[in-house]
């Protein structure tokens, strides 16, 4: 099982940036997806997931209305969308998948969003 993610970066506050999570090794389609964050300092908490079937769910409330979770079961890619990003939304983004009893993270994304 590999999990991929690309797409962090920094950025002003109020822009937008989109992470991709690239799968393989298992059977995209049959399982749901989920994206984590960590801020400097502090644990890590669940941003939202995809069910196997594009229903997303979970969602932090600090994110409602900012940010969307989709995945592409096609390309074996999941992604999140966030608009109006704010300071506090710094972290490094994981990409993370349940299969079989086991937790599977990527090694995550960087996003910065600071003046």
């Amino acid at each position: 099982v590999q999990l991929v993610e690309s797409g962090g970066g920094l950025v002003q506050p109020g822009v937008s940036l989109n992470l991709s999570c690239a799968a393989s090794g298992f059977t995209f389609s049959d399982n749901g997806i989920s994206w984590f964050r960590q801020a400097p300092g502090k644990e890590r908490e669940l941003v939202a997931t995809i069910s196997r079937t594009n229903y997303p769910t979970n969602v932090l409330d600090s994110v409602k209305g900012r940010f969307t979770i989709s995945r592409d079961n096609e390309k074996s890619c999941a992604f999140l969308q966030m608009i109006s990003l704010k300071p506090e939304d710094t972290a490094t983004y994981y990409c993370h998948a349940y299969i079989y009893a086991r937790h599977y993270w990527g090694k995550g994304t960087l996003v910065t969003v600071s003046a």
